[in-house]
């Protein structure tokens, strides 16, 4: 009885956070009530804050969710990241995901572009350890392949890995943002494929090139 009750409790949950985003992308962050998000699942307003406090309780949930769904989905796929390969097969799959995923690329399309944003709202939200963590998680990641690659003698010994990730992240970032927009008509996966591909073939000693 109790496990049922905790599984009702969790759908509840998801529940709430998918009609808040509808909501969000519907009337806007700022425009939309608890009481809103309540009618649109027949509940009440307190049933809902017994979930979250506040709306930006729910933006920081959406987020940590988000990205947790998203990376188990990949990890199921894609077990290990070790090398250049895996990278590529990493961030292949990852812009697959946001392809086929219509809730994923919604929730992205909100947050890239019809959130409010500003420093003081940032601020308020206090969502900047979640972001922080989806970041570092990813130059973590890129920074471990590149070095294992350079000890290995994959890339050029003279490769800075500090910048080199940064301008990998930041060209998944800058795909990501475009592959999102409603004006987008490319396939996602075959475009992060061969940017990354790009990149690394630069990087690549010449007995690999």
């Amino acid at each position: 009885m109790a496990r049922r009750t905790k599984e009702e409790a969790q759908q509840t949950r998801e529940t709430i956070l998918m009609a808040a985003l509808d909501m969000f992308c519907d009337k806007g962050y700022s425009r939309t009530t608890f009481d809103e998000i309540a009618k649109k699942i027949n509940l009440t307003k307190g049933a809902v804050y017994w979930h979250f406090r506040n709306k930006p309780d729910i933006i920081k949930a959406l987020i940590i969710e988000a990205f947790e769904r998203n990376q188990a989905a990949i990890n199921r796929e894609i077990s290990e990241v070790n090398t250049l390969d895996d990278l590529l097969r990493y961030f292949k799959y990852a812009a697959q995901i946001v392809k086929t995923a219509p809730m994923f690329r919604k929730f992205l399309f909100f947050v890239m572009y019809q959130m409010e944003w500003s420093e003081g709202l940032f601020n308020t939200l206090n969502i900047s350890g979640p972001i922080n963590q989806i970041i570092n998680f990813h130059q973590e990641l890129i920074a471990k392949v590149l070095i294992n690659s350079k000890e290995n003698g994959d890339i050029s010994p003279e490769t800075d890995i500090q910048t080199t990730t940064k301008i990998l992240y930041a060209l998944w970032d800058g795909i990501l943002h475009q592959a999102i927009s409603k004006n987008y008509t490319g396939d996602f996966p075959s475009l992060a494929e061969q940017s990354f591909q790009l990149i690394f073939k630069s990087l690549k000693t010449k007995k690999d090139n």
